[in-house]
């Protein structure tokens, strides 16, 4: 039996563990000799090869509809560092100033309006520079669209 076995293994490319013998196959493992009398078997459907075992999803699920809910996000299970509030702040406003000083220096926004958006984004208005950049083609306040 471990003989047939470790050749089934071998002609079917898997481990020895994963070779399943049926009940009927057992009177006529004596008479197996060689590889084509296993691979006669194996025709026959009575040697095969258990399918893989994978890997689990099921508890990624429940853990997943849990952080849907809202569990599981305590200080504990965070990894890597936050950028503060403050911090994300600054960097985004920071980057609408930078943009509306370059269009000012380059003459494509008036000083009115450029102080008008300096406002605006000062007050939050914007949500990122993206954002900023639709207000400004879509209330014309360029002479061309700015990208």
């Amino acid at each position: 039996m471990v003989d047939v076995k470790r050749l089934a293994a071998d002609i079917l490319g898997v481990g020895v563990s994963r070779v399943k013998i049926s009940p009927e196959a057992v009177e006529k493992l004596d008479e197996v000799v060689t590889k084509d009398d296993v691979r006669a078997l194996i025709d026959q459907g009575l040697i095969w090869a258990e399918q893989e075992r994978g890997v689990s999803r099921g508890r990624w699920r429940v853990r997943h509809v849990k952080k849907r809910e809202g569990r599981r996000r305590g200080h504990g299970s965070r990894k890597g560092r936050r950028t503060d509030e403050e911090e994300v702040w600054k960097n985004k406003v920071r980057a609408m100033r930078r943009f509306l000083n370059t269009l000012k220096r380059s003459g494509r926004l008036e000083p009115r309006v450029w102080r008008q958006l300096y406002e605006m984004v000062k007050g939050n208005y914007f949500r990122d520079l993206g954002h900023l950049k639709t207000y400004i083609n879509e209330h014309k306040l360029t002479k061309e669209p700015v990208r």
